[in-house]
């Protein structure tokens, strides 16, 4: 996130994206890379944001998921240890739930920051502006989906012409998987290849090269042996 983005924003589409179904989403936003100089606003923000869509108790809430199983619940569980807890980090094994979950001060070579989470945890990372973020990005794996928040469209352009991804959002998350125009798929360790509408259609669809050749000319130019001036011939039309 840039720091001309609209903030208060971000942080409600962030909070959205991520915390959908408890984060258990492929595209969810793994961690948020904020410049450092509106790194504050945007966590008091995020924390806000959880706050009007979840209330003061999210386990209490109807529209809060649950974790798939057991086993998923302990492996996200272990995540929260990963950092500083701004909100959140409440775990209730019986009830399969992990409260959202908001981190900071997180180590870059921690399992938070190097798994694919799929879980209510987020790390919020402190960049030293646009540079920094993308010389971030481009030092892990191509993801899935990378999500850009800024007023500037040359900003936009640059974080996207300088990455690589699956897909991509400018100032919102999780969208683009519901354009039907858009292909969605991966690239690199994300994944290949790319579906939904006319790219569903071809990617599981074999194009069946036919060539039918007419019987009723045959030039012999085309066989052996090669004579020097078959080969004029040839050379003259290649």
């Amino acid at each position: 996130m840039a720091a001309d983005a609209d903030v208060a924003l971000a942080a409600k589409r962030i909070a959205w994206g991520k915390f959908l179904n408890a984060g258990q989403t492929c595209i969810a936003p793994d961690h948020v890379l904020v410049d450092a100089s509106v790194e504050a606003e945007f966590t008091d923000a995020l924390v806000d944001a959880i706050g009007t869509f979840y209330g003061t108790d999210p386990q209490a809430s109807p529209d809060y998921a649950r974790i798939v199983n057991a086993g998923h619940l302990r492996r996200i569980e272990k995540y929260i240890g990963d950092g500083e807890v701004v909100t959140g980090g409440q775990v209730d094994a019986d009830d399969l739930y992990v409260a959202p979950t908001v981190l900071r001060s997180v180590d870059p070579d921690s399992a938070v920051m190097n798994d694919e989470i799929f879980g209510p945890v987020l790390p919020i990372v402190a960049v030293n502006g646009v540079g920094d973020a993308i010389a971030r990005v481009n030092a892990n794996d191509k993801p899935l989906a990378l999500y850009v928040f800024t007023r500037s469209r040359p900003t936009a352009d640059r974080v996207l012409s300088s990455t690589s991804s699956g897909g991509a959002c400018v100032n919102h998350v999780v969208y683009h998987v519901a354009a039907p125009q858009l292909p969605f798929g991966g690239v690199g360790p994300s994944g290949m290849g790319a579906y939904h509408g006319r790219a569903g259609f071809e990617v599981f669809s074999h194009r069946r090269s036919v060539l039918t050749k007419p019987t009723w000319v045959d030039p012999p130019v085309a066989y052996p042996p090669f004579t020097s001036l078959k080969k004029k011939i040839i050379k003259r039309f290649l």
